[in-house]
């Protein structure tokens, strides 16, 4: 197996023993996988005993349980914890509304929850392509 980097932030992945998530820079090097597209969207979890309520029937954007694989901090403390200040909400609120995306009470269908998600992946894609 060759070298293997983070497909982020490039660093050499590491994978030894123990020390996955550990405050070291082997910890914060090792290597790990991340779903583009969540599990928990498709009714799926590795960490959870109960089958959730599948949100897409189909992946919007066809990578269903495709992988990438990134380091402990790229994926753990970067993808899984984006920052959204007040201000951000605020206007992300406005889109959903202007979407027809709110719910007053949640209802049997994900379809809302689901048009939600499709909204933030083109927020985030817009914000790129802006500022590439």
């Amino acid at each position: 197996m060759g070298l293997e980097r983070c497909a982020l932030c490039a660093c050499k992945l590491l994978r030894a023993p123990s020390t996955y998530g550990r405050p070291t820079t082997a910890g914060r090097a090792h290597a790990t996988n991340h779903h583009f597209v969540a599990e928990r969207f498709f009714g799926r979890s590795g960490n959870r005993r109960d089958v959730r309520q599948r949100i897409f029937a189909r992946c919007p954007w066809d990578l269903e349980r495709t992988t990438e694989v990134f380091c402990y901090e790229c994926h753990e403390e970067l993808l899984h914890n984006p920052v959204f200040l007040p201000s951000d909400i605020e206007a992300f609120a406005g889109l959903v509304r202007r979407r027809g995306l709110s719910e007053q009470r949640k209802k049997r269908t994900r379809r809302k929850i689901a048009g939600r998600i499709v909204l933030l992946h083109e927020i985030i894609r817009t914000g790129i392509e802006a500022l590439t």
